[in-house]
């Protein structure tokens, strides 16, 4: 082996230099930060809000304390009179607070269960946009009507079926259907 030269040495210094092994590379950048807003799941979303009923009702329960005195009993001689008049102020307002939302609540529910989210007693929707037709034949998801026969097909095969159909066939489909007229 040949003894190493300067130009060799000089060649080795300049990879050595040029080498961006030892250099760190984190895997983030440096100046990225996590986001502030966190996805909540429906536990966390449920509790939240059963916290914040719960916490509104007992500010609602508390109310009536706060209530000022009349300007009547301004005058009133002892501390006692003025407190049993406080506490039969507050009384008065929550037994009517608790009346006011006795009677709205039973306003709302004389005309029937009111339709929300979290309520499963609501009745399904009658507006047409949200009734979905079905297949006659197949029970699948209905796009198409024969004009002929009126009854509801899913695509070009089942349309064969309807259209190979016997005599007074499609009329005991649209008679199970409770689409069935007839003319006296």
């Amino acid at each position: 082996m040949a003894p190493a030269t300067n130009s060799d040495d000089s060649h080795l210094q300049l990879l050595d230099k040029l080498d961006i092994t030892p250099i760190p590379r984190p895997f983030r950048n440096p100046t990225w930060k996590p986001p502030q807003r966190r996805n909540k799941n429906i536990k966390q979303i449920l509790s939240d809000a059963s916290r914040k009923e719960a916490s509104l009702l007992a500010t609602q329960n508390n109310s009536g304390s706060s209530t000022p005195l009349p300007h009547g009993s301004s005058n009133a001689s002892s501390a006692g009179n003025i407190a049993l008049a406080q506490s039969n102020i507050a009384q008065a307002a929550q037994n009517l607070r608790t009346l006011v939302l006795e009677r709205n609540g039973h306003n709302a529910f004389v005309s029937g269960p009111i339709a929300t989210y979290t309520n499963i007693e609501s009745p399904p929707s009658l507006h047409p946009a949200h009734q979905k037709h079905y297949c006659d034949i197949t029970g699948l998801p209905a796009p198409y009507t024969d004009p002929k026969t009126r009854l509801r097909y899913h695509n070009t095969e089942i349309f064969a079926v309807v259209r190979g159909l016997g005599q007074g066939v499609a009329e005991q489909y649209l008679e199970a259907r409770g689409a069935h007229v007839v003319l006296k």
